[in-house]
């Protein structure tokens, strides 16, 4: 018994000896995970603010509700009552709830608090519904809120149900955003409930810090109106915009429609939510048009290749190695160098880009940042498409001359058009102002950062004054807004698809700068793929990208000019004189003019001799060469709603009417209407107006 008893012991020794000393450890993590559940307190995600600290994104309280399937009895009637409440599949809810195993299964996430509280209510309503409810539990949880919608969408981004942020500054800014976890460990009894008088342990989690962005949040809304106005008017597939200060390179709106409400996502729609989560205006490239022409011409002054008492002097096409280039225009005949700007004239820019070289135009592009990425704070960037210059032919030069042959993205194109106006610097964009602790404390601070000096301060001087003249009398007038100094330039560019150019549609856009004595901020407007009589940059971009100026050049503080209030003006006779001397007829007597284009003598015009406009009103020039068809009795007016003066004079005319023009833009309005009859020789009285 003696040894029995001995040996009984010595193998309960060795047993508590092995349990404590080489298993202790193991057993005892075993036994804290029995009697003990820790939860996760998930951080608050840092917020997301405007430059004047309005909340853009932030964090709101959510729950996450909880069933403990040990304590239900009947799966499938817990599942039929909470299945509806919280938008829940009934079978994979009552499947997940028939593991008896686990102790707590989630059976959703970020559910808002009304839903909670009616959980809540339902279970204390009557004792039958608090038994069979009695397993389901909540934990805090947070859920991604944007403020205003669908407003600045794809820059601010989104997170997914574990607040990870998947595009946009919640994807860039993660590490920064997403704060640090913290936990909660609790005691409990063999079914999982907490012990009334067990101990907790709990560690604080630590809240994400806050971007402060360098987006005006009401500069952004003007930008969101405008382009959402666009994209309805143009029947386009897509426009965009960004507002950015010159100097400092600094984003102050940043827009791209159509787009979509981060609340509210497509999740169930994979290949959709992508598409619209794209930041297209730094991902997607498009040949440029004639907005490149201001880099071409600042590169060509600045080398000493051009001058302003440069002439040029226009056929309608120029042929380079066998190529034939088309002018968009039949001629424009013998011009200066503002005047080649003014009218956008193709052949004269091919002509600077061949005088410069590849050598030294390269060189320009270059320092005006083509072929590299910008380096802006948002994921995603494209470098553009610039050919190597080793590869590069006289055709392709001249036409990269006026923006064929080479790809950019909208925002190389802001960034390197700024550099031009602003002194000669080109900045490096950015959107992060400051990143903010969760006292509100700065730690980290945005300066604005000079990339390169591609041109210098009196070549800018220079290509300021040019610029305005755009805006002025050239191609730019619907951008021009009264009482303030506007420059820019606009741009009819070629799409592609399937690698070939498709001829019935392009990409209007317009380059804008204010106030051109000391240019604060440019404003660049796309349009893809508009669906309207006229697709040009003139017409689709201009008048929007006039709207957003008109409205925030206030709002910035920035003073009109003195002695901008328009007077009267007696419209001349010009019938019968060439279209230069015309024009200059018209200027002297303060107004603008629009031709047809279809020879270099003037036959008739509208308004009428005698008429009364406003300085800087435009007068339409008729050149046709073959005279109206004559009349039987009576003839039908036609439709020209939607129509530009141009092409509305000309299908008045082609019926043998005349036209009266009031106002400008797209005509809106016409007298008598489409339909009825009027003799031939009457006047139509045509309104135009810029999209609203």
């Amino acid at each position: 018994m003696l040894a029995v008893l001995t040996l009984l012991f010595l193998v309960v020794g060795v047993r508590i000896g092995s349990l404590t000393l080489f298993q202790g450890e193991v057993l005892t993590a075993r036994g804290v995970q029995q009697w003990t559940r820790e939860g996760v307190v998930i951080a608050r995600r840092g917020s997301i603010q405007d430059t004047n600290g309005e909340t853009l994104a932030l964090s709101a309280t959510a729950y996450i509700v909880t069933a403990n399937p040990q304590a239900i009895s009947d799966e499938r009637a817990f599942a039929q009552v909470l299945g509806p409440i919280l938008e829940s599949d009934i079978d994979k809810m009552t499947e997940k709830l028939e593991n008896k195993k686990l102790a707590s299964v989630i059976l959703k996430r970020q559910v808002p608090r009304e839903t909670v509280d009616r959980i809540r209510a339902l279970k204390s309503g009557s004792e039958e519904m608090g038994k069979l409810l009695r397993g389901v539990a909540f934990e805090e949880d947070t859920r991604r809120f944007y403020t205003k919608g669908a407003f600045l969408s794809q820059v601010l981004g989104l997170t997914n149900v574990d607040s990870v942020g998947q595009s946009g500054l919640e994807s860039r800014y993660e590490a920064l955003l997403q704060g640090q976890a913290g936990s909660l460990r609790t005691e409990v009894d063999i079914r999982a409930r907490m012990l009334p008088d067990g101990k907790t342990a709990y560690v604080a989690p630590k809240t994400g810090n806050t971007l402060r962005l360098t987006v005006d949040a009401a500069i952004q809304g003007v930008v969101e109106k405008a382009m959402r106005e666009c994209l309805a008017v143009n029947n386009a597939a897509a426009v965009q915009c960004i507002v950015m200060d010159v100097n400092t390179g600094a984003i102050l709106a940043f827009c791209m429609k159509p787009d979509y409400d981060p609340n509210d996502p497509p999740r169930n729609d994979v290949a959709l939510l992508n598409d619209l989560m794209r930041l297209t205006a730094i991902t997607d490239v498009y040949e440029p048009g004639s907005t490149f022409k201001i880099l071409t011409c600042a590169a060509a002054l600045d080398s000493g290749y051009a001058a302003l008492s440069d002439t040029f002097n226009c056929s309608g096409s120029i042929t380079v190695s066998g190529d034939r280039i088309r002018c968009w225009k039949v001629s424009h005949g013998h011009q200066n160098l503002s005047e080649a700007l003014s009218n956008s004239c193709n052949p004269a820019f091919v002509n600077l880009a061949l005088r410069m070289g590849v050598d030294t135009y390269y060189q320009y592009l270059h320092a005006f940042g083509l072929g590299r990425q910008t380096g802006i704070d948002l994921p995603g960037e494209s470098a553009g498409i610039l050919i190597n210059s080793r590869y590069v032919k006289d055709v392709d030069l001249a036409r990269i001359g006026f923006g064929q042959s080479v790809a950019v993205t909208p925002l190389q194109l802001i960034c390197a058009a700024s550099a031009v106006v602003n002194g000669g610097r080109l900045m490096r964009p950015f959107i992060v102002k400051e990143v903010l602790d969760e006292t509100g404390a700065v730690i980290d601070r945005t300066l604005p950062q000079v990339v390169s000096q591609p041109i210098s301060e009196e070549t800018s001087r220079v290509m300021r004054a040019l610029l305005q003249n755009v805006v002025d009398q050239g191609g730019g007038k619907n951008a021009a807004v009264e009482g303030y100094s506007i420059g820019g330039k606009t741009g009819t560019a070629q799409v592609y698809k399937n690698g070939k150019v498709v001829s019935d549609v392009h990409i209007g856009s317009f380059i804008g700068f204010a106030p051109m004595e000391n240019p604060q901020i440019a404003v660049l407007v796309t349009v893809h793929e508009a669906i309207v009589p006229v697709d040009y940059g003139s017409t689709t971009a201009a008048p929007f990208a006039r709207q957003i100026l008109a409205d925030i050049l206030p709002y910035l503080g920035i003073d009109k000019r003195n002695g901008e209030e328009k007077e009267n003006a007696c419209v001349p006779d010009v019938t019968g004189l060439s279209v230069k001397e015309a024009k200059k007829m018209l200027a002297e007597a303060g107004l603008m003019a629009e031709t047809d284009g279809i020879s270099d003598m003037v036959s008739a015009q509208a308004p009428f001799a005698g008429a009364t406009m406003q300085t800087g009103d435009c007068v339409m020039l008729y050149t046709y060469e073959d005279a109206p068809p004559k009349a039987v009795d009576l003839l039908c007016v036609p439709d020209v709603s939607g129509l530009s003066m141009v092409e509305a004079g000309r299908q008045l005319r082609a019926r043998g009417f005349e036209m009266e023009i009031s106002g400008s833009g797209l005509a809106a309005r016409q007298e008598p209407a489409a339909g009825n009859f009027a003799a031939l020789g009457d006047t139509i009285k045509v309104t135009f107006e810029l999209p609203q």
